[in-house]
């Protein structure tokens, strides 16, 4: 069995190709991608349709006589040139010696040629741009009525800012007529002293998207006094509209959101920062009235009145004290007083005279014994409740 190297069999593959008569020369209809322009004036791109793709290529040399316009993405062309195989990656591709624009392609055609002439009269310019106000109250929309776009607006606003005010003037976004309302609402929103008008329209085809590029759409956002926003299509799409408005977004929620500033986080933060404010000002709060309540002891410590009623308070209770010593004094000495008193009479000769005892004196002098009496001689008894003089009648034994 004979063995083949890779090169072998992409050379093979490679004559095959380029002997088939056919393929030799033939024009293919496709769309453009993945355009890349090499830096030595090289294009490569892929043609595709709906059902597969195909690489291909035009040298330099080619694209003198073979291309008389920029090749971009999107674009509907014929290319016109030979098959081959790129040998190293073995890869077979279609080498361009010839590049028109078909269908659409004439619409790409027109885009620029009107793009050119607006621009030179200066319709794009960018010093003529007019500012987007920060904080809008009332912003109008030329849009369809119904459809994915006016209503991603109306959510967008909803949740940004409620309290902003749209007003939708209807218009068609693709089709026969579709200039003449969009050009009519913009002229009646630009009068009603709106602060924003929004135009745009969902994604689509450059033939939907159409209307957009048309010149009187392009005049009269140029010629309007309210600053215009451009949301058209989806993100890759780019419209003469884009080009005149004064702010471009890539789609219309885009262009509401550059409209209206997010009102309600702005209100929600200030709600989070009033919160934690409190919540400072309460902990602050509660630390100074602590600090308060603690140098009004002190102060209150220190007071003259409180000092004075404390001694105040003291002395009372010194008087108190003094009193109950001094009552005890009182009270001892009179215990002793009784002691003594009790003692005293004990001792004193008229304590005895109790019970029918008494004291006899004669002539100033006790009588210490009867026999010492005489009879007639005068007496003086001393009883305990007085005196009683008497006389002796008779003295026994004598």
């Amino acid at each position: 069995m004979k063995i083949f190297s890779v090169g072998q069999v992409n050379k093979y593959i490679k004559n095959i190709i380029t002997q088939d008569y056919m393929l030799k020369s033939i024009s293919i209809k496709g769309e453009v991608s993945n355009c890349k322009y090499h830096s030595l004036g090289h294009i490569y791109f892929s043609l595709k349709d709906e059902t597969g793709a195909l690489p291909a290529v035009m040298f330099k040399k080619s694209t003198v006589d073979g291309l008389d316009f920029r090749l971009e993405d999107g674009q509907e062309v014929i290319v016109s040139g030979s098959m081959s195989v790129y040998e190293r990656d073995g890869k077979y591709q279609l080498y361009a010696n010839k590049i028109t624009l078909d269908g659409v392609g004439k619409l790409y055609e027109e885009f620029e040629r009107l793009k050119m002439k607006l621009n030179d009269e200066g319709l794009f310019d960018c010093d003529l741009k007019k500012p987007i106000p920060k904080y809008p109250k009332k912003i109008g929309i030329v849009t369809a009525k119904t459809g994915a776009a006016i209503q991603d607006i109306m959510n967008i606003a909803r949740r940004r800012n409620p309290y902003v005010q749209l007003v939708l003037c209807p218009a068609k976004v693709q089709g026969e007529g579709a200039a003449d309302t969009i050009v009519s609402g913009i002229k009646r929103l630009d009068v009603m002293g709106l602060d924003t008008i929004i135009i745009g329209r969902g994604g689509g085809s450059i033939e939907d998207l159409w209307p957009f590029n048309e010149e009187k759409v392009v005049r009269a956002i140029y010629e309007a006094k309210t600053p215009i926003i451009s949301g058209t299509g989806h993100e890759v799409d780019i419209t003469l509209a884009d080009y005149a408005a004064d702010l471009r977004a890539p789609t219309p929620s885009a262009a509401c959101e550059l409209a209206i500033p997010d009102v309600m986080t702005a209100v929600n933060e200030l709600r989070r920062l009033a919160q934690s404010i409190q919540s400072h000002m309460m902990k602050h709060l509660s630390i100074v009235s602590l600090k308060l309540e603690t140098m009004s002891t002190r102060l209150t410590a220190l007071n003259p009145a409180a000092k004075l009623e404390q001694q105040n308070q003291y002395l009372s209770e010194l008087y108190d004290k003094m009193k109950l010593a001094i009552n005890k004094k009182i009270n001892d000495k009179k215990h002793m007083l009784d002691v003594y008193t009790a003692k005293l009479h004990g001792l004193s000769p008229t304590a005895k005279l109790v019970g029918g005892f008494g004291y006899i004196e004669s002539g100033g002098n006790a009588v210490l014994s009867a026999q010492s009496l005489k009879t007639g001689q005068e007496l003086k008894i001393t009883l305990h409740d007085g005196t009683i003089n008497t006389r002796v009648t008779d003295v026994p034994g004598k």
